[in-house]
């Protein structure tokens, strides 16, 4: 059969909600205010450091190398206590994975977290299963948009054909970058207009998703 590959925040699980908890802890523990959800969730796609990074300019902490590399740190640990307790996967999210597993595909996850936090959530929301590779923003020398992921996620899986399905422009940029088609999920965390991400196919529900696979796959 054929790899499909998926990105994990804002594609197969909302964790928009933990990753906004911690950050919460983390700005009240050093004397800032909270700031909203959707603050934080226009954050989210390049990985921890990247996010603390863009939480640190907006409440205008003077950023230094050592400032950050703390917060980047008391961030972690806050999000690894619970990096599951509030983040659901997307409805129909589970059905489809088991169909696509009892239907030969080979699967895998391509995500800019961390790859250890990456594997608590997988294996807190029972997702185990249905993955036979998990690579991680620190699991390789470069993260998302460089290709070095996708394209080791696909080795990894051992299938000659493969596609990305995301919900970011950095998903998008990932998949041109490999040279690998991506379908581009809606309800995520996109920031940049719909237009500009180069997709072969885009979905809003995961109840659309099997019949934009078929044809691309000549899958029956």
């Amino acid at each position: 059969m054929s790899a499909i590959i998926f990105d994990l925040d804002g594609t197969l699980v909302d964790s928009a909600p933990d990753i906004h908890d911690a950050v919460n802890i983390m700005l009240r523990e050093i004397g800032y205010q909270e700031i909203e959800l959707n603050i934080v969730k226009s954050f989210i796609g390049n990985g921890i450091a990247k996010l603390v990074e863009r939480v640190m300019r907006h409440v205008k902490i003077d950023f230094t190398p050592e400032l950050h590399k703390d917060l980047v740190k008391k961030f972690t640990l806050h999000y690894s206590l619970n990096p599951a307790t509030k983040t659901k996967t997307y409805q129909g999210v589970i059905e489809v994975l088991s169909t696509l597993k009892a239907s030969g595909f080979k699967m895998g996850i391509c995500t800019n977290k961390a790859h250890h936090l990456t594997l608590q959530v997988v294996k807190n929301l029972n997702l185990e299963q249905y993955f036979d590779s998990v690579i991680g923003g620190d699991s390789l020398s470069t993260s998302k948009p460089d290709p070095l992921m996708l394209n080791a996620s696909i080795s990894d899986l051992g299938q000659s054909k493969a596609i990305f399905i995301g919900d970011s422009e950095i998903d998008g940029a990932t998949a041109t970058a490999a040279n690998v088609p991506f379908i581009l999920f809606t309800s995520g965390y996109l920031k940049a207009p719909m237009k500009e991400v180069k997709h072969v196919a885009s979905f809003k529900d995961y109840s659309e998703l099997l019949d934009i696979l078929k044809p691309i796959f000549e899958w029956k």
